[in-house]
């Protein structure tokens, strides 16, 4: 069933996404060509202050609309998860886990992408500020982890990560 990659022609290389165009080997021979943008990773982060998850808000250019989401970040070339997890937090909200929990990961659509999110829970938060990147615009948010799972049966929570990252914490926490 795998597709063997037998030539890359690299169209586009930015800041963050690069992207290739790629001709394949299918598993019955045959040829065909797939768009593959390559992504360095990511990861989100449930942070928890008692039953109360933080979260963020911001405009988000491919949705076209303020979305609310966990805290995440882009993973720097060679970052350890573990660190992007805590510096993105950090940055985001102004505190710092005294504990992160693996989760696990996803990939956010691996029909084109490469990019994986590393998903982690954050407890025992310590208030610790890093100022935030210059082209970051963010309005920090906190509401219950019930509120949070509410609104996500509700659909008025969108992103991939948030509904992933929320429902394995209430799932473990009994919510």
């Amino acid at each position: 069933m795998r597709e063997i990659i037998t030539h890359e022609e690299r169209v586009y290389d930015g800041r963050v996404i690069h992207l290739a165009l790629l001709d394949v080997t299918l598993p019955n021979g045959s040829a065909a060509k797939r768009e593959l943008v390559r992504h360095p990773g990511a990861v989100a982060v449930v942070a928890l202050i008692g039953e109360d998850v933080l979260m963020v808000r911001q405009f988000r250019i491919a949705a076209g609309q303020v979305m609310l989401e966990i805290p995440a970040g882009t993973l720097n070339p060679g970052e350890d998860p573990l660190l992007c997890a805590e510096r993105e937090l950090q940055e985001e909200t102004g505190y710092r886990p005294g504990a992160l929990e693996s989760l696990g990961g996803i990939f956010v659509a691996p029909g084109y992408t490469t990019e994986f999110i590393h998903l982690f829970l954050a407890t025992g938060l310590i208030e610790s500020r890093l100022a935030m990147d210059a082209d970051e615009f963010i309005e920090p948010a906190r509401m219950p982890l019930r509120e949070l799972v509410a609104m996500i049966e509700r659909g008025e929570i969108q992103d991939g990560k948030t509904i992933t990252a929320a429902l394995k914490v209430a799932r473990r926490l009994g919510i």
